[in-house]
């Protein structure tokens, strides 16, 4: 829901309410004192090092959602006000969720701390520089480029080809104008010229393997074996050929430690590390969930955007490196951008149309379809907006009971989880957890790249085949010739469609998903599969957030959201 005339912004909302001390919620969730960093009176970093051995893990609950849509589905607000509405149940309970990027923000898409009744707090801070670990990351990504050219400029000893590096520089924001460049113009003195490029700071090799590292030696490890570019002779040069995974660790030694902050209603959250869905892994950093496992009953996460891209790279690739797995899965949709994926323009959303939403339920149907491939069984949250209609909603649940899934509509953004606004999502969470399905993967490693890609494409999206570039099919020999064939696929994909084609709502059938590039994140440890024309460094809007934005006369923030 968003903010009218008659009800405040989220801002709004955020600074009426009243915040703990951070070590008195580091507290409820049985932090020692001894494992606080705080920054300021409201966040604080874990060190998980001084944490005390957890007797039990707890169960996660991942969120997901339909495909996304202008008209908004809310998942980030649904995931804070669920784990409200646990605690309000009586469960030990904490958030564990993404760091927002300076780029949605600053453009259009806003940021991601929830809204109305169900955010974390403090959100100013938050969407904006936070801790600093984005920055963080960036010096880590950018030291890395500044000594791969340095290397260059000094003799070059391991013959490194410039015209075949593939690490690229970041900054956390859109700027279409760095995509391409041209770096070390100027005469010998300046470097060896070559063409390079800027991609945001969340699609960084280093963001992922920041948030897939289990411990800082693993993060140095994983550093170590990014791969940078390949030589004349085109064998793969690793950042552990230069040197370079000591710094870049070092940089991320602050970084590397969760994020502690609160919502609304005070239940305890971990926001850290950031990658977008749609170009990246798009879930929060491991050691982030894996403390919260450590420390309550239940942790409540969110994958990025729909089930096709963020909850499958969740189960295929986080699932896969780390104790995880969920236990149950909760999918957001909306009656707006049902009825949108129905076929109804975005200017009539608000005027009551069942037959419109009945349209756009093969949508929902495809990603709970998803869901279930996964060995679990999702429970819908009907995420409900003020223009909502009773007989709408009530065709939602029906066709739920009808399909034999667990539904519930949820009221967080106005009422709050804190409050009744996601107690009957909670019941029906609760159900579910309390007889698990098994989480599996859907394909095995040792199953080729370009098959791999083909399952994604068949069982998760609805299409009936990929089809690969001339330059994505001599990627694909490079990645057999250098042993990377066993490593699982990122799909880079538009998250408005099931399809490579974005304005192709709905649950279409029979389409070929076209795979432009393949990507070998070594570090990471995954193939990413770039699809249609996606790019990693977005641009900003005609009318971007940023205008909007300053200070009010006590120098606090305005026009953020």
């Amino acid at each position: 829901m968003s903010a009218t005339a008659a009800t405040p912004s989220d801002l709004e909302i955020a600074r009426a309410a009243t915040l703990r001390p951070i070590a008195e919620i580091a507290a409820s969730a049985g932090i020692p004192e001894e494992a606080i960093e705080p920054y300021g009176r409201y966040k604080a970093k874990i060190d998980v090092a001084q944490l005390p051995p957890a007797s039990a893990l707890g169960q996660v609950v991942l969120v997901s959602a339909i495909s996304p849509t202008p008209a908004g589905e809310g998942k980030s607000t649904l995931t804070v006000g669920l784990a409200d509405a646990l605690a309000r149940a009586g469960k030990r309970t904490m958030v564990a969720i993404r760091e927002p990027s300076l780029g949605p923000v600053l453009g259009m898409k806003g940021g991601a701390t929830g809204g109305g009744r169900s955010q974390i707090l403090p959100m100013d801070d938050i969407n904006l520089h936070f801790t600093g670990d984005f920055h963080a990351i960036t010096s880590a990504n950018n030291a890395l480029c500044a000594l791969i050219d340095n290397h260059m400029f000094q003799g070059n000893e391991l013959a490194i080809d410039p015209r075949r590096i593939t690490f690229r520089r970041v900054m956390d924001m859109n700027d279409r104008s760095l995509r391409e460049i041209v770096v070390g113009l100027g005469g010998p003195a300046q470097g060896v010229p070559r063409q390079d490029g800027f991609d945001i700071t969340v699609a960084s090799e280093v963001m992922a393997v920041f948030c897939l590292a289990s411990s800082p030696r693993d993060l140095t490890e994983r550093l170590a074996r990014i791969t940078i570019g390949y030589t004349y002779d085109r064998r793969p040069v690793r950042v552990a050929d230069l040197g370079a995974q000591g710094v870049m660790a070092m940089l991320l030694k602050d970084a590397i430690k969760p994020n502690l902050v609160q919502t609304i209603a005070g239940t305890p959250a971990l926001v850290h590390g950031g990658p977008f869905a749609n170009i990246a892994h798009g879930c929060n950093s491991v050691i982030a969930t894996t403390t919260a496992r450590r420390l309550a009953e239940i942790v409540v996460t969110e994958a990025g955007f729909g089930a096709d891209l963020g909850a499958e790279k969740f189960v295929d690739i986080k699932a896969r490196c780390a104790d995880v797995a969920p236990s149950a899965v909760v999918l957001v949709a909306t009656v707006r951008a049902l009825k949108h994926h129905g076929g109804l323009p975005l200017d009539r959303l608000t005027e009551p149309d069942v037959a419109a939403l009945e349209s756009g339920l093969p949508n929902l149907a495809r990603h709970l379809s998803t869901v279930r491939k996964f060995g679990l069984e999702p429970v819908v949250a009907v995420n409900r907006f003020a223009t909502d209609t009773d007989e709408e909603l009530a065709a939602i649940l029906a066709w739920c009971r009808q399909a034999g899934v667990r539904a519930a509509v949820a009221d967080v953004w106005g009422r709050g989880g804190g409050d009744d606004g996601g107690d009957e999502l909670a019941q029906e969470v609760l159900a579910a957890l309390s007889a698990p399905g098994e989480c599996r993967q859907l394909y095995p490693l040792d199953l080729p790249v370009e098959e791999k890609i083909r399952t994604i494409v068949r069982e998760v999206y609805g299409g009936a085949d990929a089809e690969f570039s001339e330059a994505a099919r001599r990627q694909l020999a490079q990645i057999r010739e250098n042993g990377w064939d066993a490593l699982p696929v990122c799909m880079a994909k538009t998250q408005y469609s099931f399809s490579d084609n974005p304005s192709l709502l709905g649950a279409p059938e029979g389409f070929t998903v076209h795979v432009r590039e393949l990507r070998a994140r070594t570090g990471a440890g995954f193939i990413i599969a770039v699809t249609g024309t996606l790019m990693t460094m977005p641009g900003l809007p005609k009318n971007p957030g940023a205008l909007r934005m300053g200070l009010d006369e006590l120098g606090r923030p305005e026009g953020l959201f």
